[in-house]
């Protein structure tokens, strides 16, 4: 990978922050776009703005075949076995609520289980939470090994006959953990349970094959891939959104409407109610393109390496303590003794390097970790070696200037 001929497709890296140049290192949040993207959705805006579907003129028809044009490309990138199994939606979050609301209130009773991890985003734990409540079915955790992983056994002595759902990430946004997604799956069909897997931080950075890992449902977001915010996907078998109920109603999704019933289109169109996310899907499209041409491989590889370096880095300073596994996805989440993470990420700041810092939208793991928040430092295809460097150097500027204070 020619990382200096990437960074240049990114014209908002190239900028000073405070007086230092810019470090981003917050791309779990959300990752920056490139020339690509953009110009892509400044190309449909100038050129072929329209609603889809709707209308017979030239620029519906274009717009019509762009947006079908980035389902199909979707399908492709993550080994959908059909457009009809591609579902756009705002992003993660509705996509995993579009199963809990559509699918699972409607089929849970009392006595049925959902089983998740204390790793999850709240995106994939309160929708289930709400199900539960909703319906009287209980909500099971697999237990954690002490570095942050779960191992096969400990799913396999959680998923019982009872277990009607099984919602997992695929990639924790803390912790870095991949998951085995392929295993779990079997793990979960075995007693004829659906798995509902998170990908926002997987689909991003490594090459994804939704067929291959057998997952019922997996939801991911533009935005954190190169695309544009508001977009999102949810997969889903065919066999499992045909018996799903949509959970937005009105214009795009409807075959027929009568005074007192309707009907709705077939998938993928059902779930996919009032004018859709048009602008969104072309630049995922765009994304998509752009990342492929890297090529994921090369992508996970990079981040990886960088994860390992960051952790040789980091651990090199005194009363840093880091969490997680030691094989991990692209980030590392630490902190340093007596320094609040948001402090340490004030001074990085001042300095241009961008980190996150709270509890990431994972309390209880958290809690897990006994640990109100964290800072996280999270790395993408246009990081480098010496942004990690920068990285270290004002985490020890940070730790200097609150032992001097305190």
């Amino acid at each position: 990978m020619d990382i200096q001929a990437i960074r240049e497709q990114f014209p908002i890296l190239d900028q000073e922050v405070n007086g230092h140049p810019l470090v981003y290192l917050d791309s779990a949040a959300t990752s920056q776009k490139p020339l690509p993207v953009i110009e892509a959705l400044e190309s449909y805006y100038r050129q072929n703005n329209s609603n889809v579907h709707r209308g017979v003129h030239t620029l519906g028809s274009r717009a019509t075949d762009q947006y079908e044009g980035a389902r199909e490309r979707v399908k492709d990138f993550i080994g959908a076995r059909s457009t009809e199994e591609v579902i756009f939606t705002r992003g993660t979050t509705t996509a995993i609520n579009t199963v809990a609301y559509g699918y699972a209130r409607h089929v849970l009773q009392e006595g049925d289980e959902i089983v998740v991890t204390e790793m999850e985003h709240h995106s994939n734990l309160i929708p289930w939470q709400q199900a539960a409540k909703y319906t009287g079915a209980t909500l099971k955790y697999v237990p954690m090994e002490e570095d942050g992983t779960i191992t096969l056994e400990s799913f396999r002595s959680t998923i019982t006959n009872a277990t009607k759902i099984v919602a997992v990430t695929h990639v924790s946004n803390v912790l870095g953990t991949v998951n085995p997604i392929k295993e779990i799956a079997a793990i979960a069909h075995e007693h004829d349970a659906l798995i509902v897997v998170d990908g926002a931080q997987s689909v991003p950075h490594m090459k994804v094959d939704v067929a291959n890992l057998d997952c019922d449902f997996y939801a991911f977001s533009g935005h954190k891939m190169c695309g544009p915010t508001g977009i999102g996907v949810l997969y889903g078998k065919k066999e499992w959104l045909e018996k799903m109920e949509p959970v937005e109603f009105g214009g795009e999704m409807i075959d027929f409407v009568g005074l007192y019933e309707s009907t709705w289109k077939d998938l993928p169109w059902k779930f996919e109610g009032g004018t859709p996310i048009i602008a969104g899907a072309i630049g995922l499209h765009a994304a998509i393109d752009f990342l492929e041409e890297i090529g994921m491989d090369q992508i996970e590889a990079h981040e990886r390496d960088l994860a390992a370096y960051a952790q040789t880095k980091l651990k090199e300073i005194d009363g840093l303590t880091i969490y997680g596994p030691k094989q991990r996805s692209g980030l590392v989440t630490f902190n340093i003794d007596g320094v609040h993470p948001h402090d340490t990420a004030t001074v990085l700041d001042a300095e241009g390097t961008a980190v996150r810092a709270g509890h990431h939208c994972a309390q209880p793991l958290m809690k897990w970790l006994d640990t109100a928040a964290t800072a996280r430092a999270s790395f993408y295809l246009y990081n480098t070696k010496e942004d990690i460097d920068r990285l270290a150097e004002g985490l020890n500027r940070a730790k200097e200037y609150f032992g001097d204070v305190f």
